[in-house]
């Protein structure tokens, strides 16, 4: 790199890391993902010169809790409720289909 920037994007940085990451790009690709690389990392930089130790960093604006309800068992079908709309069943158990190479 030729730039006064060591850290700036340019069309052979692009080229390389295409080349580690094993993706043919064209040169069109090339030209637009510069620029697209180049204005993150300069969007990066202007956080970076905003960000100071007195701000604690976080990972949302608002602070998050979970919100919790008891685990309390309400009611539930009988057996039989459960097993009324079943195709298949054996009294105590929903009945299906072999699908792992056994013929029925």
């Amino acid at each position: 790199m030729t730039d006064t920037n060591p850290g700036a994007i340019t069309s052979e940085v692009v080229t390389h890391l295409a080349s580690l990451a094993r993706i043919a790009l064209t040169a069109d690709e090339i030209e637009k993902l510069t620029g697209e690389l180049g204005a993150i990392v300069d969007s990066v930089a202007k956080v970076s010169e905003v960000a100071t130790d007195d701000v604690p960093a976080t990972s949302h604006p608002i602070p998050l809790s979970n919100v919790f309800r008891a685990d309390v068992p309400g009611v539930t079908l009988t057996t039989e409720q459960a097993l009324a709309g079943a195709p298949e069943h054996d009294g105590s158990r929903f009945a299906v289909s072999a699908i792992l190479g056994e013929e029925q």
